[in-house]
Parts: C-alpha cells; sequence; structure tokens
C-alpha cells in the first residue's frame, strides 16, 4: 500500500540524508581544526573567535575566516621561499592595487624580535577574484597585511572583508603576528 503521507517523508529522505552528511563533515572537521599552526619557521596561534578553513588555492598555506556582523573576513598566509613572490614593495603595490576608490591606506615597517614586519592598511572597493582572472568589485572592504622578513623568506598575511570586521579583527591580527615573532 502506498499513500500521500509515504511520499512526502520518502521525498525529502535524501535531503535529511544529505544534511546529517554535511554536519558530519562539518562537525569532523572543526574537531581537526588546529589551535596553532607552522608556516616555513614560525608558529601561529588562531585566534579563539576565528574559524580554520580547507586553503581554497595550492599558494595558500593557512586560511582563516575571522566573524563579523557584515560579513567575514578572510585571512590568508603566503609563504614561497627565500625570494619568492617579489620583494615587500612590489608585494605592498599588489595589494593597494587590489583597491579602487580607495578611501584611505597606511604602510608601516618596525621590527619585532628582530624580525622585520611591514603592516598593510588600505580600504575602499576591493577587487576580489584570483591574480589573472574576472575580478568582483566589493565596495567598503578594507585590507590588512603583514610581510614578515622571516630568514629563510618572506611570510605574507593577508586579511580581506567588510570594513568594520576587519577593524574589529585587527587587535587578534597583530596579537597573533605578534606572538609568532616573539
Amino acid at each position: 500500500m502506498f499513500n500521500s503521507n509515504m511520499k512526502k517523508s520518502t521525498f525529502h529522505f535524501p535531503l535529511y540524508i544529505y544534511f546529517l552528511t554535511f554536519l558530519g563533515i562539518s562537525f569532523t572537521y572543526a574537531e581537526k581544526a588546529p589551535k596553532t599552526f607552522k608556516i616555513n619557521e614560525l608558529t601561529f596561534e588562531r585566534p579563539a573567535e576565528w574559524s580554520w578553513e580547507q586553503p581554497s588555492s595550492s599558494m595558500r598555506k593557512a586560511q582563516l575566516s575571522a566573524p563579523g556582523q557584515d560579513g567575514t573576513a578572510d585571512v590568508v598566509f603566503f609563504y614561497f621561499g627565500p625570494g619568492g613572490a617579489g620583494g615587500v614593495q612590489a608585494n605592498v603595490d599588489r595589494w593597494i592595487g587590489q583597491f579602487q576608490n580607495l578611501d584611505g591606506k597606511k604602510i608601516e615597517s618596525k621590527k619585532i624580535g628582530g624580525t622585520p614586519v611591514t603592516f598593510v592598511q588600505a580600504s575602499g572597493t576591493f577587487m576580489a577574484g584570483p591574480p589573472f582572472g574576472q575580478k568582483v568589485p566589493k565596495a567598503g572592504y578594507s585590507l590588512r597585511g603583514a610581510i614578515i622578513g622571516a630568514k629563510s623568506g618572506a611570510i605574507f598575511i593577508k586579511m580581506t572583508g567588510p570594513k568594520k570586521t576587519v577593524e574589529k579583527a585587527t587587535p587578534d591580527f597583530m596579537k597573533m603576528t605578534d606572538e609568532a615573532l616573539r
């Protein structure tokens, strides 16, 4: 016998299984999210509120997500080895160049624990997308970056997202960078 109630519940059964499978994968991944992670010779501690993400590109050595009311900010770590990815100024110029209608920028270089670090800030319309692909304009975005002159090659950390989210996450970004160098 087949009634309409059976048909209705059977129809949603695959969605139910998909949902449970997705939850299982999410929980499994969250359990494996490292509290600390190593990039080249430095060990970074992930801020408690930030999520560990699977890197979306083989160029990314680590990827985090900082929460905010206006949306999340992506925090990505790059390491290319000695001399990789050009010098500090080339990367500062590239990062600033990813913004249109720039409404603010700041570049500051200093030493932390004897290691040179260049911090970069920018805000405006961020042109999101792959280096040689189509770009999507994201108005009201900010960037907070750090280029760490590590002994065996620079480490690049770049946080981009809605301006308020980046501003809220900046103290954690600075603390994470500072502690890795101490």
